[in-house]
């Protein structure tokens, strides 16, 4: 072979590679692109579902309290309460050490735990370990205080549930009275 005819298949590969890199990067381009796509579909269609299942989970509290003949103040996170015998303690702050005689059902009237069972809830108020609405609830509560407080769903075990005997997107109903409201020192 010449030196010329070299040269020649030498750009000629050097061309090929180069296109097959061109064509490969637009080929990547292109299912980056339909991928980002879908993913926008895949979100969107997920966002639809999500405010159907609010508005459904809303619906169904507002029956719930319909039916139950209470009035129930509705907080801006959805959380709803009622005072069912005030106590004469003091209110809960952040970062109390609150105990609770409880009964948890779901809003069909299934029980799911209670004090009777698992003993007093305790916690610190404001730390986590138990559902944001019932942190959110004992800021509008005082020592002594029974009430009746409805959790929806995603102030309560979400998606998912516990994996126990609460099932997902269940919205909870806590009956409870504050036994204990103690400053966390």
């Amino acid at each position: 072979m010449s030196l010329k005819s070299v040269k020649i298949l030498s750009i000629f590969a050097v061309f090929c590679m180069v296109f097959v890199c061109l064509t490969g990067c637009e080929d990547t381009n292109k299912a980056k692109q339909q991928n980002t796509l879908d993913n926008k579909q895949i979100r969107d269609s997920l966002e639809i579902m999500n405010k159907r299942f609010v508005a459904m989970e809303k619906e169904a509290i507002k029956n719930y309290i319909g039916n139950s003949g209470h009035d129930f103040v509705e907080t801006g996170t959805g959380l709803c309460y009622r005072i069912v015998n005030q106590g004469d303690g003091e209110p809960i702050k952040r970062g109390n050490i609150v105990a609770l005689d409880y009964k948890m059902s779901l809003l069909n009237g299934d029980l799911i735990y209670s004090s009777d069972e698992s003993g007093k809830k305790v916690f610190v108020v404001g730390h986590g370990g138990v559902e944001s609405g019932l942190e959110e609830a004992m800021l509008y509560l005082n020592k002594g205080d029974e009430a009746e407080i409805i959790i929806p769903s995603r102030l309560a075990h979400g998606l998912l549930g516990d994996g126990k005997k609460i099932p997902p997107r269940a919205t909870i109903v806590y009956e409870l009275k504050v036994i204990e409201n103690q400053v966390n020192k």
